[in-house]
């Protein structure tokens, strides 16, 4: 009610910041994706004007649709896809099902999410905006993030599940420094829009930071990042060990990019593992039949899902689950 004992209305808090009544709807219903500074305005009017929306739509939204949305970079990565198989099980043990979507990175993207009403959302992915963590927060779905760099605070009802891709690299850049290796490369991801990973990347950090710990250098430099597609990494590769002949080691973000690395090191002349370590990360299906076969790092998928889902379900029932930690294992084959 307004000061006069007139009735607030959706309008009036439109008028008052400035909006549209559908974008105050949003706000209200919690159902689609309002830019910050918007929503800002329009809270700011609900509380002037102590409007006090008859929602209907609020109450009914306690209804569950069992419906859980695993969103990542590359669906078809092969770690993403075995992942949320894992996943799948216990979820659907749990009363859910799962469905996995690539990551489009934008506003409206947000809100069709939001619109769909998940019950939760796991995502996994390096570049997700935290703007658009906190839209679903504010939408009341809680979200569990799998760790790919570091984040700061985080709103009350997202969680952190860590893979153990920090100290992997580390324990990828120590394995090689362990067998003599002094000059040790980072492969970085292969993006069609050329993204290359920051300072706040999990695993490039891991890297970077074992080997200053080894007094080894490496920095921008050391770094092969912003490639397009496959054939332009091999090419970098190459590219880099003319430059760089002292080169002895590679540490690739994925097995992909470490076996397209090591096959452009051999055709180079390079022989593998007596002039040049590798090792990847993932222990997908290539490292395995590549030649030879690649040393890499696995994260424990079973226990991961199993975890993620359980996290899941304690945040669905208004629980906040402590953040989890995993650690990595390395598999050493020839390539080392």
């Amino acid at each position: 009610m307004s000061q006069n004992g007139e009735r607030v209305t959706r309008y009036d808090v439109a008028k008052a910041a400035g909006v549209s009544e559908t974008i105050v709807s949003y706000v209200v219903n919690n159902n689609r994706y309002v830019a910050k500074e918007k929503r800002q305005r329009v809270e700011e009017a609900i509380a002037a004007l102590h409007y006090r929306p008859n929602n209907v739509a609020r109450a009914l939204k306690g209804k569950r649709s069992n419906q859980l949305l695993f969103i990542a970079d590359q669906i078809t990565n092969e770690y993403f896809s075995r992942i949320v198989s894992e996943m799948d099980k216990y979820a659907y043990e749990a009363g859910f099902l799962i469905s996995l979507c690539a990551n489009r990175n934008t506003p409206e993207f947000v809100s069709q999410v939001i619109s769909r009403q998940y019950d939760g959302i796991i995502i996994s992915s390096i570049s997700f905006p935290m703007e658009y963590v906190e839209s679903f927060g504010k939408a009341g779905i809680p979200v569990l993030l799998f760790e790919h760099r570091t984040h700061g605070v985080l709103p009350e009802n997202v969680a952190t599940l860590a893979s153990g891709l920090y100290p992997g690299a580390r324990t990828a850049v120590s394995h090689l420094v362990g067998s003599g290796r002094k000059h040790i490369i980072y492969i970085d991801r292969i993006s069609k829009k050329g993204n290359v990973s920051g300072p706040t990347d999990l695993r490039l950090s891991g890297y970077l930071d074992e080997m200053r710990e080894n007094g080894l250098y490496a920095g921008e430099d050391t770094v092969i990042a912003g490639c397009h597609s496959e054939e332009e990494l091999a090419e970098e590769v190459v590219k880099y060990l003319k430059d760089h002949k002292e080169t002895d080691g590679i540490v690739g973000r994925n097995d992909m990019v470490a076996c397209i690395a090591m096959y452009a090191a051999a055709g180079w002349g390079k022989r593998i593992p007596q002039d040049m370590g590798v090792v990847g990360f993932d222990n997908s299906s290539i490292s395995m039949f590549c030649y030879p076969r690649l040393t890499t790092l696995e994260m424990q998928r079973e226990a991961i899902s199993r975890t993620a889902i359980d996290m899941m379900v304690q945040m669905i029932g208004g629980r906040h689950p402590e953040n989890a930690k995993f650690e990595t294992k390395l598999i050493v084959r020839e390539s080392t």
